[in-house]
């Protein structure tokens, strides 16, 4: 089991640590609603130092980028980032990931804990032409501060204007007195803030100023559980859950990151389903009778015939309601269709809806 450099932080914190991706990471402090509550309306800190990183650079690296990944990196210009995925070479996903433009020949490739080693392995039997590959993921430290009130807790630490950063762009400045840190206006809970990386060595001295400086706004640490139920309002797909190697971005819902303006892995096969539709879709669920949808629960119709399965679900620690993603074949896939979560043993209604669930 890895810890991250923050171990001494969390169990100061008295977080209780859980093993995640091979990872000791932090599960929650004060709980789950508070912590939530907090990002939503104030700022928080997740240690997300579990991520991959890795750096590619060269002439080619461009090249090999546009192959592997379904979203056009030509358009990235420096210090601009995008959302994409990789898919399989049989219709499913390797990973979805964030790809950085730091240069014209060099870009940092933000993946999965979980699928690091699967990423590197799957992106390096791609690179035929001789890309510089660096796995970075042992050496850096991710802090995600996150919340409304993030760029104006974070302004002090930095030179860098935090407020007029757009979403999904990043910038290398001085950050808590350190030089050449990489801080991105990215995330993944849908109340805005940033992903600091910064090398292992300073973590702990970056965690500390981030406090100190968060201190007037109520900064606190937040934990992976609140992480989950965060994205899961935003309705952010999570890999392993919503996303994997049997399901393709089409079915995902993720067309929007799928550009079929260049070739790449499976595009035939994707252009295929975008023109001609799959049997089934991701889709996101509102439970209407009481019950909490889980993982891996199956999803019925009125006949209580079997129409798909539940990837992701909670309480929804903002709305006060049992929220759900889930694969339904395409019948029941349009909104406010009808449709049952079996628990235990038992059909429960719900009807399907637009994402975010969560509307600011």
């Amino acid at each position: 089991m890895k810890n991250t450099a923050l171990l001494q932080k969390h169990l100061d914190a008295n977080a209780k640590m859980v093993p995640f991706a091979g990872y000791n990471m932090p599960v929650q402090y004060e709980g789950v609603n508070a912590e939530h509550e907090t990002v939503r309306t104030g700022v928080g800190v997740f240690d997300v130092s579990h991520m991959g990183e890795f750096f590619l650079r060269g002439p080619k690296a461009l090249d090999l980028i546009q192959r592997v990944t379904t979203n056009d990196a030509s358009v990235l210009f420096d210090g601009k980032a995008q959302y994409s995925c990789m898919p399989n070479g049989k219709g499913g996903i390797v990973d979805d990931l964030i790809i950085y433009r730091i240069s014209q020949e060099e870009y940092l490739l933000v993946v999965n804990a979980s699928n690091i080693e699967k990423d590197w392995n799957w992106i390096s039997s791609h690179n035929t032409e001789g890309v510089e590959m660096e796995n970075a993921s042992d050496a850096y430290s991710l802090l995600a501060i996150q919340g409304p009130k993030a760029a104006e807790a974070m302004q002090s630490l930095t030179e860098v204007n935090l407020t007029e950063m757009g979403y999904y762009t990043f910038a290398k400045g001085t950050f808590a007195g350190q030089q050449n840190i990489f801080i991105s206006a990215t995330g993944y809970t849908g109340s805005g803030g940033f992903e600091i990386y910064v090398p292992n060595e300073v973590a702990c001295a970056v965690w500390d100023a981030v406090f100190e400086a968060g201190k007037s706004y109520g900064i606190k640490p937040i934990g992976l559980a609140a992480r989950d139920t965060l994205r899961l309002e935003m309705g952010f797909c999570l890999y392993g859950n919503d996303i994997d190697d049997t399901t393709s971005p089409i079915e995902a819902g993720l067309g929007w990151i799928t550009k079929f303006t260049k070739d790449f892995v499976d595009s035939d096969v994707l252009k295929g389903q975008k023109e001609q539709g799959v049997s089934r879709k991701l889709v996101a669920f509102e439970m209407i009778e009481r019950g909490i949808p889980r993982h891996d629960y199956r999803i019925l119709d009125k006949n209580n015939q079997v129409i798909g399965k539940v990837t992701s679900g909670t309480m929804s620690p903002s709305m006060k309601i049992a929220i759900g993603l889930g694969y339904v074949d395409l019948d029941h896939a349009g909104q406010d269709s009808e449709i049952y979560i079996e628990i235990r043993d038992k059909g429960v209604l719900a009807k399907v809806v637009k994402l975010p669930f969560y509307k600011k």
